[in-house]
């Protein structure tokens, strides 16, 4: 055997888990730390466990939180450009169906869209003269102005 070209041995290395579990057995260096041990592996312990490698879950959560907050200002941005007394004739829809709408008291997108949150869009088809591809027709006008329309489940 060549002298000097061997590792030094340690009979009693200890061996340190991230999980707090301690061991010793022999190995080439002092003290070896380790990320995961047969105490806390998934496969020995029977329980899912996220095992994060220098901060990835965290960063992932942080991009999750910035794309709900882009969304939100998104959002938030959209509300503030399209105003509430938004005139029912500016959409582009049919003027006769504008002035039955008139008629009976919604003459802006805010009436509109407060009449569909309290009443429904039944009570809106109970207006004579109008039907749910009009009412289909404002939400969608008002749709691409950016305003944000109640859910058909909301309204109910």
């Amino acid at each position: 055997m060549k002298a000097n070209i061997h590792p030094t041995w340690y009979a009693e290395a200890t061996v340190i888990c991230a999980c707090g579990n301690t061991w010793i057995t022999g190995a080439t260096q002092p003290e070896i730390r380790t990320d995961i041990c047969s105490a806390c592996h998934p496969f020995f312990t029977g329980e899912q466990r996220i095992v994060d490698t220098e901060g990835q879950v965290d960063r992932f959560m942080k991009r999750l939180q910035q794309r709900d907050q882009y969304l939100q200002e998104a959002e938030e941005r959209a509300a503030a450009r399209t105003p509430a007394n938004l005139p029912l004739t500016e959409l582009e829809i049919n003027k006769r169906y504008v002035q039955i709408l008139i008629e009976n008291g919604i003459e802006t997108a805010g009436e509109f869209l407060s009449r569909l949150e309290t009443d429904g869009e039944d009570k809106l088809v109970e207006i004579p003269g109008i039907g749910r591809k009009v009412i289909a027709d404002i939400k969608k006008a008002l749709r691409a102005r950016g305003y944000n329309l109640p859910t058909p489940a909301a309204a109910e």
